[in-house]
């Protein structure tokens, strides 16, 4: 295969290693037993100087869940006081955008609207009020079975980020346990904490998986979502009998045919 205009050799160095990188991070996921191989200190990251040797950087700022070269997953999280101290911020954002519009912001039945969609608003991304050890709350149990898990059609509301409206659907999870189980509850609040911010359908799919294999390690997830965008329902293409399927398929289910084709069958009901 010949690549036109492709990387360099340093920036092929880089995704190796990178590569290498998920992959052992992978296994670790369906081996708990094993470690990833890459060599590097938890909190550091490896880069090139000038010169081309190796250095390490110190732990970035926010936590990086893990990740690939197509996605990035950072957790976001703010305070409930932080973002009750944002309300009077938004509800003047909202007060000039109906003014934008046309809408006369001191009429009747809009004087507590610029109120009302801020704190509506914030309801919409209280996902960013939740984090994933808050979420299990010590649920996790020992548990000597390995058949598969499934909670099917959980309802999903989330944002888009590119044009702040809503899209909606359902989501079916999977996993086969590795001697630990999750509370049932709690996959459906994993859907829910990640669905509460503003996302895209792809991100959001992945994060739900990453999240089921970090709180209990298991030989494998699989995680199904299908929904309705409102940007393509109620702007730009108007079809409103689109949906959208999104996959991500972790550890058994991805490398195993048989596996995930038993969970998409039951997903499917």
């Amino acid at each position: 295969m010949s690549i036109v205009n492709g990387p360099t050799s340093d920036a092929d160095d880089a995704f190796l290693d990178e590569l290498a990188s998920l992959k052992s991070r992978v296994r670790a996921h369906t081996d708990p037993g094993r470690h990833p191989s890459h060599g590097k200190n938890d909190g550091q990251e490896e880069s090139q100087d000038d010169g081309g040797s190796r250095v390490h950087r110190g732990k970035p700022p926010l936590t990086r869940v893990q990740s690939s070269r197509d996605i990035d997953i950072v957790e976001r999280t703010r305070s409930v006081d932080e973002m009750n101290r944002a309300l009077p911020d938004m509800e003047s954002a909202y007060h000039t955008i109906l003014g934008s519009i046309g809408e006369e912001p001191s009429r009747q039945g809009l004087l507590k609207t610029p109120s009302r969609a801020a704190k509506a608003l914030m309801f919409f991304t209280k996902g960013y009020q939740e984090d994933l050890q808050g979420i299990l709350n010590d649920a996790v149990f020992d548990e000597d079975t390995d058949e598969m898990v499934i909670v099917r059609d959980i309802e999903m509301f989330s944002m888009c980020e590119h044009h702040l409206v809503p899209f909606i659907g359902k989501v079916s999870v999977g996993y086969l346990p590795n001697k630990k189980v999750l509370g049932l509850s709690k996959i459906a609040r994993i859907v829910e904490m990640y669905s509460r911010r503003l996302q895209v359908q792809e991100r959001l799919t992945k994060q739900i998986a990453l999240a089921l294999s970090e709180a209990i390690q298991p030989a494998g997830v699989a995680v199904v979502c299908e929904a309705t965008h409102m940007c393509m329902v109620m702007r730009g293409v108007q079809k409103l009998n689109s949906k959208t399927v999104t996959s991500c398929m972790l550890g058994v289910f991805r490398e195993d045919p048989k596996t995930r084709e038993e969970f998409l069958t039951l997903a499917r009901g």
